[in-house]
């Protein structure tokens, strides 16, 4: 209850305060894209020619995390700017957005901003009576006490899944990938459904227009949305969220040709994300269209890392960083980073320092002028001086929790502690980004010190997870 009337008090007040600018923002999200996985950072064969037009003219953030090392976590940190746990989201289809959150739709509809989310949502339910069929977890367990979507979180617009769905006819299920064939087989005339729909509303399924490639399905709904509001005057939040290429990575015949001298595996791997970056470069000569563009800031990322199990199409490339989807090594949790925001971004900038999906909500509300909640812990950090050009380091350090929080990371600009409760790791993040030199034994003082450090941070967001967990 107390946190209820503190968020009602925050919302009728504190965000009432005349924003000093407007932006629009665009949180682009895609599922499972390793860091290697784009032109931009190196890719051998992979085909991202508006990703890599992004980096070209905006900002690259070379060490971008996701707050986890899998998707709802980070998801729930792009909402609230703190890490997962403290509101209960401690793995995939675990938790929801609680109630005592403040997302930042709340935030900018305070602004008079309209709200879209399209894609995956991965946040809460979307049905008290009818679940996603290809679920799994504490969602499959109880769908009633964890019903939260989007409409019910200040979003305005939205089409939205609950999970995961085929990167191709996202409700058609593919057939096998790997493995016995099912049997009447898989074909037009005898499609089988996925299990999943997408939702626009309460109860409010939709299946027009959801063939082909899922990023254009996903697309198609957020250009309107976007269209509307600036034809409203009204500025806008519009969260795009790609389900590519997370398994079942399926690509479309024109995408896969553009591959054909690749395996199998590789062409509807490469194909899906070739895809997405089509419509990301969609999306960007939409605003261009509309006169918005320069007064918008588009951000990218992906949820986490590649992944290495389940499928044999999973070849997204982490590079020289170790580790996959799933783990805290940095190829679980650096992912490709963008930003363009030409009326304040005017020649493209590197920033090498570390930052984390948890700074877009600080991020966003500074560049509305906006003071952060002072009754809650914020794990996120304002990025707007980095891509001002205005500082180059990290002050505030950033913690990792996973496996219920029985592994833990503590970093800093420069280093890393590993904390497993078996034993702590200690890596020189830009002298061996690649995680091969354990420092732990050659630097005590500096483990002991991060440890301090982590251990302290930890307890404070482990209790607010046991908090959370008590609740009906």
């Amino acid at each position: 209850m107390k946190a209820f009337a503190s968020l009602v008090f925050l919302c009728s007040c504190a965000f009432l305060a005349p924003a000093a600018d407007t932006p629009n923002v665009i949180l682009c999200m895609t599922d499972d894209q390793g860091w290697g996985d784009v032109g931009y950072n190196g890719h051998p064969h992979l085909k991202t020619p508006h990703l890599d037009r992004m980096s070209a003219e905006g900002v690259t953030f070379t060490r971008f995390y996701s707050a986890a090392a899998m998707c709802s976590p980070t998801r729930g940190s792009c909402y609230t700017g703190r890490n997962p746990y403290r509101f209960g989201i401690t793995f995939a289809m675990k938790g929801r957005l609680e109630a005592s959150e403040i997302p930042i739709t709340t935030v900018l509809k305070k602004q008079g901003y309209a709200t879209g989310h399209f894609g995956k949502w991965h946040l809460g339910t979307l049905s008290k009576k009818k679940g996603d069929q290809k679920r799994w977890g504490s969602f499959a367990k109880n769908p009633v006490r964890y019903y939260c979507p989007p409409w019910e979180r200040d979003v305005d617009v939205c089409f939205v899944t609950e999970s995961k769905v085929p990167t191709w006819n996202p409700l058609i299920d593919p057939g096998p990938i790997k493995g016995k064939a099912v049997k009447g087989g898989y074909s037009p005339s005898n499609e089988i459904p996925y299990g999943n729909e997408y939702f626009a509303g309460p109860g409010k399924t939709v299946e027009e227009n959801t063939r082909g490639d899922d990023s254009r399905v996903i697309m198609d709904r957020a250009v309107p949305f976007i269209r509307q509001a600036v034809e409203n005057k009204k500025p806008f939040l519009a969260m795009i969220w790609f389900h590519t290429p997370h398994s079942p990575v399926v690509g479309g015949a024109k995408h896969r040709a553009m591959y054909s001298d690749r395996p199998e595996n590789e062409q509807h791997y490469y194909a899906c994300i070739t895809a997405m970056d089509e419509q990301v470069g969609r999306l960007r000569a939409e605003l261009d269209k509309l006169g918005v563009a320069g007064d918008t800031m588009l951000w990218f990322c992906s949820d986490n890392g590649p992944a290495r199990q389940g499928s044999p199409r999973h070849v997204g490339s982490a590079k020289h960083l170790k580790g996959y989807k799933l783990s805290l090594h940095e190829g679980g949790i650096r992912v490709p980073g963008l930003l363009v925001w030409p009326r304040k971004i005017k020649k493209p900038l590197t920033v090498t320092a570390p930052c984390v999906t948890s700074d877009y909500f600080p991020t966003i509300l500074d560049a509305l002028g906006i003071d952060l909640p002072a009754d809650r812990a914020y794990d996120g950090a304002s990025l707007l001086p980095f891509v001002l050009g205005q500082r180059k380091e990290r002050e505030k350090p950033i913690g990792f929790l996973n496996r219920e929080g029985k592994e833990a990371v503590w970093m800093t600009e420069r280093h890393k502690l590993v904390s497993t409760g078996k034993a702590d790791r200690l890596y020189d993040l830009l002298d061996d980004p690649s995680e091969k030199n354990d420092l732990a034994q050659a630097k005590p003082e500096l483990a002991q010190k991060l440890k301090g450090e982590l251990e302290a941070w930890k307890s404070e967001v482990m209790k607010e997870l046991r908090e959370i967990t008590k609740k009906p």
